[in-house]
């Protein structure tokens, strides 16, 4: 993994630390919103930092956060 796909997947977790939402949490919010993903999928995709930013984008949706500071 390179460094931007290891600040990615952080970014990623510490949003989902700051909501509250575990792994499992944050599956049944995306196929709320229409993304079929497993729970295996979400957890193996953060947690190697191998996502694209359409996932980033739909778990930033799933979770209501509109904005993104880098």
């Amino acid at each position: 993994r390179d460094d931007w796909s290891i600040q990615a997947a952080n970014f990623l977790k510490a949003a989902l630390a700051r909501n509250g939402v575990d792994y499992i949490q944050l599956t049944e919010k995306l196929n709320s919103i229409g993304v079929d993903e497993t729970y295996q999928a979400v957890s193996a995709k953060i947690n190697r930092g191998t996502f694209s930013f359409a996932f980033f984008m739909q778990c930033m949706k799933a979770l209501h956060i509109e904005t993104v500071k880098l």
